[in-house]
């Protein structure tokens, strides 16, 4: 029907956690067929983000993509309730994306987001793409090609399964782990913890397998009994914060088995 312009695509593509070599093979496939990266640049304390993806797309992408940088909105950290900021945060970032891709990517065109480790694990870029979806000023389809996660690479570098047999494991945040230990769970990897929440639990036997900037060339490991290495974690990480900007970590914390050791 004339006057009706053709659905945009775009691929959500997880590209792991930072090493090039975790790409998959239909992550690379997938870039390949984009015309358009919309890239969220978030400043230039973390201009090397950037660079990984750059560099991933000079490796996989066809040599006449364009890229199209956006500069992330910043989170009101003083807002009050977490939840609420958060929201707010996605919307901000909706707003901006959905005005790139109307003015940058064609109707009937192919564009990117490059999501770092997997897109359905913390992270808010399906929330966004869904957001401008549903404001139906822009029409828009999307795949989402999932990717190697920072929680996969950190059991892949302590070399450690995440799960012991027959046992569950759980995925939190630090907020949430601050707020209580969960019950009937031994294995609990923590994500987004700014606030180093394992050292509220320094009197419960549990080990602790640490990781920052998985996959990376400034990749930093720590692992052992949590009362003997939090000091150590909680030092290594405030270093790395101040002389890198900023930091991505995450952490496998897990009861001792007294029977393992009997």
């Amino acid at each position: 029907m004339s006057g009706v312009s053709a659905v945009r695509t775009i691929l959500v593509i997880g590209i792991g956690a930072g090493d090039p070599g975790q790409l998959t093979l239909a992550a690379a496939e997938a870039m390949r067929r984009a015309d358009v990266f919309f890239l969220l640049d978030k400043g230039a304390e973390k201009h090397d983000l950037i660079a990984l993806r750059q560099e991933l797309l000079a490796r996989f992408a066809r040599p006449e993509h364009r890229v199209v940088e956006v500069r992330d909105p910043d989170r009101d950290r003083t807002a009050d309730g977490y939840v609420t900021a958060v929201d707010q945060w996605r919307r901000d970032r909706a707003d901006l994306l959905e005005e790139a891709v109307a003015a940058h990517l064609p109707d009937g065109g192919c564009g990117a987001f490059l999501v770092w480790g997997d897109p359905a694990l913390y992270d808010s870029t399906l929330a966004v793409v869904e957001e401008i979806q549903a404001r139906g000023r822009v029409a828009l389809e999307h795949t989402v090609i999932p990717g190697v996660s920072s929680v996969a690479t950190l059991a892949a570098r302590h070399r450690v399964g995440l799960n012991r047999v027959g046992r569950a494991f759980l995925v939190t945040t630090g907020r949430r782990l601050a707020e209580r230990l969960p019950a009937d769970v031994d294995d609990i990897v923590v994500m987004l913890d700014a606030n180093c929440s394992f050292t509220h639990y320094l009197d419960e036997d549990f080990d602790i397998f640490w990781g920052a900037y998985l996959g990376t060339t400034d990749e930093i490991l720590v692992a052992g009994r949590l009362s003997e290495v939090a000091e150590r974690i909680v030092e290594t990480r405030r270093e790395a914060r101040r002389r890198k900007g900023w930091i991505m970590d995450t952490y496998l914390l897990r009861r001792r088995d007294p029977a393992a050791e009997a």
